[in-house]
C-alpha cells in the first residue's frame, strides 16, 4: 500500500477532521467563541488540505457572504417581529386567555402549544423568562408542582426553536443545505408536534402521576413582565401569518395556478416579504403610544439585536466552513465514505448534530456545524426537495437532544425552576433526549412517505 499516495490523495479529508477536533478542543476547553473558532478552523483547513493562502481566504469569504445574504435579513426581522410581540405584552396576554379556567390536565397540553407559538417569534430564553411567571401562577391555582406545566411549556420552547422557522436555526441549516423553507415549516410542524406531545404533556403528566415530578423553587429573578393592553387572539394570528404566507408561497410553486395568483402568492410567499408584512401589521396593532412605552419598545429592539449579531455571525462562519468541505473536495470524499457505510444523509445529519450537541453544548452551533458536513452528503445523494428539507429536522432533532451541563438552556431552566442538577437532568435532559428521537423517528417516518 503506497501510504503517501494514499495521505496525498485523502489530505482534505483528513485536514477537516483535524479541524472538527481542533473545533471542539477550542470550543471546550480554550472557552473560544464559537464565531471565532468556526473560522479559525475553517482557514487551518482550507490551508492544510493545500489551497493557496489567497484561494482559502476568498473560499471563507464566499462561504459567509454567500450564507450570510439570505440568513442576516431573515433572522434580524424574525427579531423585530418577536420584540414587538413581547414588549406589546402580546404572549402574557394570549398565556392569560388559554389557561383562564383550565384544570390541570387541559393546562399541561395548553402550556405546550404556548410554548410552541412564543418560541417562532422569540428566542427560547426570552419567551421562557416572560412566560415563566404564569406557570407558577397556574401551578399555584391547580396545587401541582411548577415543572407539571413547566415541562411542556420548554418542550414547545424547544421544538419551535429548532424545527419550525423562523427562528435563526433552522433558518441557517435550511440555507446551507439549500432546502425549501416553506417545506421544513411543513415538516417541522408534523414531526415536532408528536414529539412535543410525547416530550411535554405526555412525558410531565406521567412524572406527575408517579410522583416523581421534583418541586423545585420559584426563582426570584422570574418576574412578571410589565402588562401592557394586547389582544391574545390577535397575537395568535400574527404570530402564525408568516408561517402560513411562507407555506402558501411554497405551495404556489408546486401548482399550475392561474398568473396573477400564483405573482401574488410567490411575492408574499417570500420569507422576506412575509416578515415585512408580519413586522409591519404587528406595529400597527401595537405601536406605542407614548414616550414611555417608545423608550420600553427602543429598548427591546437594541437588547434582541445582541444575541441576534452572535448568532447571524456564528451562521456566516458555519457558511464559510461549509464552503471549504465544498472547495478542497474534503466534503465528496467525506460523503463517500459516509455512504460506503451506509449512512443516509438523514441518519448522518442526526448523528453528527447529537454528537456536536452533547460535545459543546450550544444547539444552534450544534446545527450549524453538522449542516456544513451534512450538505455534501446531500449534494452527493442527490436530494430532492422534500429530502432536502427532511434533513433539515433530522439536524434539528439531532442538536435538540440531551441538554446537560454545557448547555446555558440548562442552567436557565435550572435556575427559573429551582431544581438542582439531578433534578434538571432527570426531568428536562430526558425531556430533550424524547424530542431528539421522536422527532428524528418523524422524519424518517416522513422520508419514507414522500
Amino acid at each position: 500500500m503506497d501510504v503517501g499516495g494514499w495521505l496525498a490523495e485523502y489530505r482534505p479529508l483528513l485536514a477537516t477532521l483535524v479541524a472538527i477536533a481542533a473545533l471542539l478542543a477550542l470550543i471546550l476547553r480554550a472557552r473560544m467563541p464559537a464565531f471565532a473558532a468556526l473560522i479559525l478552523v475553517s482557514a487551518l483547513a482550507a490551508l492544510a488540505a493545500g489551497m493557496a493562502p489567497a484561494d482559502a481566504f476568498d473560499t471563507l469569504t464566499r462561504g459567509m457572504g454567500g450564507t450570510l445574504g439570505f440568513v442576516a435579513v431573515v433572522i434580524g426581522l424574525g427579531a423585530l417581529f418577536g420584540v414587538i410581540l413581547e414588549r406589546s405584552g402580546g404572549l402574557e396576554s394570549l398565556a392569560q386567555r388559554l389557561l383562564a379556567g383550565r384544570q390541570a390536565g387541559s393546562g399541561r397540553w395548553l402550556m405546550g402549544g404556548l410554548g410552541l407559538l412564543a418560541s417562532i417569534p422569540v428566542f427560547f430564553d426570552v419567551a421562557l423568562i416572560i412566560l415563566a411567571p404564569l406557570v407558577f401562577a397556574f401551578a399555584r391555582q391547580t396545587g401541582r408542582p411548577a415543572l407539571a406545566f413547566g415541562l411542556p411549556l420548554l418542550c414547545g420552547l424547544a421544538v419551535a426553536h429548532s424545527f419550525i422557522p423562523p427562528t435563526p436555526g433552522p433558518i441557517a441549516v435550511a440555507e446551507i443545505l439549500g432546502a425549501d423553507l416553506g417545506l421544513v415549516i411543513l415538516f417541522g410542524l408534523l414531526a415536532g408536534l408528536p414529539a412535543l406531545a410525547l416530550a411535554g404533556p405526555l412525558f410531565a403528566g406521567w412524572l406527575d402521576r408517579a410522583g416523581y415530578l421534583p418541586v423545585g423553587a420559584v426563582s426570584g429573578e422570574t418576574a412578571s413582565p410589565t402588562k401592557r393592553p394586547a389582544k391574545a387572539g390577535l397575537t395568535a394570528a400574527l404570530i402564525s401569518l408568516p408561517l402560513l404566507l411562507i407555506l402558501a408561497g411554497t405551495l404556489a410553486a408546486r401548482f399550475d395556478l392561474p398568473p396573477a395568483l400564483g405573482y401574488s402568492l410567490a411575492v408574499i410567499g417570500h420569507p422576506f416579504m412575509a416578515l415585512l408584512l408580519a413586522c409591519g401589521l404587528t406595529w400597527l396593532a401595537f405601536r406605542p403610544t407614548s414616550d414611555e412605552q417608545r423608550r420600553h419598545f427602543s429598548d427591546g429592539i437594541a437588547r434582541a439585536l445582541e444575541p441576534t449579531g452572535a448568532v447571524i455571525l456564528v451562521t456566516g462562519a458555519g457558511g464559510a466552513f461549509k464552503q471549504v468541505l465544498v472547495d478542497t473536495g474534503a466534503g465528496a470524499q467525506l460523503a463517500e465514505g459516509t455512504m460506503a457505510l451506509g449512512l443516509v444523509p438523514l441518519v448522518a445529519g442526526f448523528v453528527l448534530a447529537l454528537l456536536v450537541r452533547v460535545a459543546q453544548g450550544s444547539a444552534t452551533v450544534a446545527m450549524i456545524t453538522a449542516a456544513g458536513l451534512t450538505a455534501p452528503l446531500a449534494d452527493a445523494a442527490g436530494l430532492g426537495p422534500a429530502h432536502l428539507a427532511l434533513c433539515v429536522i433530522a439536524i434539528a432533532a439531532g442538536a435538540t437532544a440531551l441538554s446537560h451541563v454545557n448547555d446555558s438552556g440548562f442552567w436557565l431552566v435550572s435556575r427559573i425552576f429551582g431544581l438542582d442538577v439531578r433534578q434538571t437532568l432527570a426531568s428536562w435532559t430526558i425531556a430533550t433526549l424524547i424530542i431528539g428521537l421522536a422527532g428524528f423517528a418523524g422524519a424518517l417516518i416522513l422520508s419514507m412517505l414522500v
